[in-house]
């Protein structure tokens, strides 16, 4: 088994007033050549958008993009006609293929809106974009991994064109739980959302991140009232 640890405070930051963003891999002016990504996961921005603003118009191309908000509500709308409001307990993706144009906004101007922003490399270039978003409040399972995104359209959560699947695993209680993974030759990289997590001999604290590969099962350790997010990715791209 190998793994690779990074702890909160080695993200990168831009703070640009209306955007607070942090950045797990290389993105946009953070360099570093040692964190350009975890196999096919791409990039994992931890953005707070202040109240009333918003990403601009802007285009996407050959990426599948996971959109996960924690707190407020994000208003999305692109040039495939979409036009919908995400918020916590929701899960949105975007695949952008052979080419779409999106913008998100916070839609309340008296309280910021956070979320997770995801980006995977897809296996099958230029596809048809497409769009989805799925409420898993209803999904989640106390003290268990459950299931938000697969490569499976008939699977629970959303799909997306790549042998991915992201798990949300929460405890109410210290909780000993097994993930085994879908894929042989797939890696996991875990994210704190809060808590406290043990996985191996590495203690997670929030926002920490750890990923894993060359192994087929893992023991992980949820001290009460964690939330953790799991990205089981294939490792070549």
């Amino acid at each position: 088994m190998n793994t690779v640890y990074h702890p909160a405070s080695s993200r990168g930051h831009a703070n640009h007033g209306w955007l607070n963003s942090y950045h797990s891999f290389s993105f946009a002016s953070y360099h570093n050549p040692e964190r350009m990504n975890f196999g096919v996961l791409r990039v994992l921005n931890d953005d707070t958008v202040a109240g009333g603003q918003g990403f601009g118009t802007h285009p996407h191309q050959n990426m599948e993009i996971i959109s996960i908000p924690l707190s407020g509500d994000l208003e999305h709308k692109d040039s495939m006609g979409n036009s919908t409001v995400i918020k916590e307990g929701d899960v949105q993706v975007m695949s952008a293929g052979t080419g779409v144009a999106h913008s998100e906004y916070n839609k309340n101007a008296d309280q910021e809106v956070k979320f997770l922003q995801i980006w995977i490399f897809p296996k099958e270039q230029n596809v048809e974009p497409r769009y989805d978003q799925v409420a898993i409040s209803s999904l989640a399972k106390a003290n268990s991994f459950y299931q938000i995104v697969s490569p499976n359209a008939d699977d629970q959560g959303v799909w997306i064109h790549q042998n991915t699947w992201m798990h949300i695993g929460q405890a109410d209680s210290d909780q000993k739980l097994a993930y085994e993974l879908k894929k042989k030759g797939n890696g996991i990289y875990f994210f704190v959302l809060t808590g406290e997590a043990k996985i191996g001999d590495q203690t997670l604290g929030h926002r920490d991140a750890l990923g894993v590969w060359d192994t087929d099962q893992l023991d992980i350790h949820l001290k009460k009232d964690t939330k953790v997010l799991a990205i089981e990715v294939p490792m070549q791209l």
